[in-house]
């Protein structure tokens, strides 16, 4: 590739059908110690409430476990659903972080609850919602900043600790408001593929550079099922198609084993709905995914891939990491 961007990963930590939590987390560690061998950027885990076969609501915990098992590999949020908390919070969390592994922390904010409307308030009660992020992320700069003279609510740990913020979004409004603000910017082209080449512009043209950062930076995340041959792929993508349409029925979204056909489990419309939602999906052994992300990549400037990759078989899924690996050397 010519354009080679960065390489990193995304994690929900998705339960197998049949696993325990205890379970799952072990084989995220083990993800994500396999992705820093390789020299994978960053490790990304994203808030999710309420969501039977997902466990990674307890962001920032997941955080520092999976950074106290790797040395090297940047680990953080993808990202913290910020209307769930207030901001003073998740600068103590992240202050203490960032002073457990200096160097070594991201906080990626999202406006979205990453829930249902009822879990949303279960999480916070006093009716606040996305209409207020930007306060809430220029209050969280503003936290995790300096201490300035007669400065009344600190976050200690947090205070100095510039703890990177990244914005994510899924539309135009996230990207509008990071190059605004001077910060990265990670688009959701995982659960949301329609609007990321225009997102991604609109972000670049009008980025103003910032203490934080002098240059825009982008991160694109994509699904991904690579595998040691093209038909396998097709086998084991099999697992998030099943995954996807169980969200769509508003059903558990445990990972399930792949299945040697989808004939049955979902009809036309469904089927329709599955390969759009999933339309930025690479598939395929090294040299498909290669090809395919250099087409993903003509009309877009990127400097970071993020994958998502819904394997079953957890040496599969590492194994997956190997192929990625392969299309940056081949």
């Amino acid at each position: 590739m010519s354009n080679q961007p960065d390489y990193s990963l995304l994690e929900l930590a998705s339960v197998r059908e049949g696993d325990s939590v205890g379970k799952t987390l072990a084989n995220s560690v083990a993800y994500a110690q396999h992705a820093e061998k390789l020299g994978f950027k960053r490790f990304w885990l994203a808030e999710h409430h309420n969501m039977e076969g997902i466990s990674s609501s307890a962001t920032s915990v997941l955080i520092s476990h999976i950074a106290g098992q790797t040395q090297t590999i940047r680990v953080g949020s993808g990202g913290v659903m910020l209307p769930n908390h207030p901001p003073l919070v998740i600068a103590e969390q992240f202050g203490t972080l960032e002073s457990l592994y200096p160097g070594r922390i991201d906080l990626g904010l999202g406006r979205a609850p990453g829930t249902d409307p009822i879990t949303a308030r279960a999480l916070r009660r006093d009716g606040l919602s996305a209409e207020q992020f930007p306060e809430d992320v220029a209050q969280l700069q503003s936290l995790l900043g300096p201490l300035k003279p007669g400065q009344a609510v600190k976050a200690i740990p947090g205070a100095g600790t510039n703890v990177p913020i990244w914005l994510l979004g899924s539309s135009l409004y996230s990207a509008q408001l990071a190059a605004m603000r001077g910060l990265p910017y990670a688009f959701a082209g995982h659960f949301a593929p329609r609007l990321y080449r225009e997102a991604l512009a609109v972000y670049r043209d009008n980025f103003q550079p910032s203490e934080q950062l002098q240059h825009p930076y982008t991160v694109l995340a994509v699904p991904a099922v690579p595998a040691d041959t093209v038909e396998e792929a097709k086998y084991l993508a099999t697992t998030s198609y099943q995954r996807i349409l169980a969200l769509f029925r508003g059903q558990p979204l445990w990972m399930k084993a792949p299945v040697e056909s989808m004939d049955g489990l979902w009809n036309a419309g469904e089927r329709a709905g599955v390969k759009d939602f999933l339309a930025l999906q690479l598939l395929g052994d090294a040299a498909a995914i290669r090809s395919q992300l250099d087409a993903l990549l003509a009309n877009a400037t990127v400097d970071e891939v993020m994958f998502t990759v819904d394997i079953h078989d957890p040496e599969k899924r590492r194994r997956a990491l190997d192929i990625l690996d392969e299309t940056r050397r081949g």
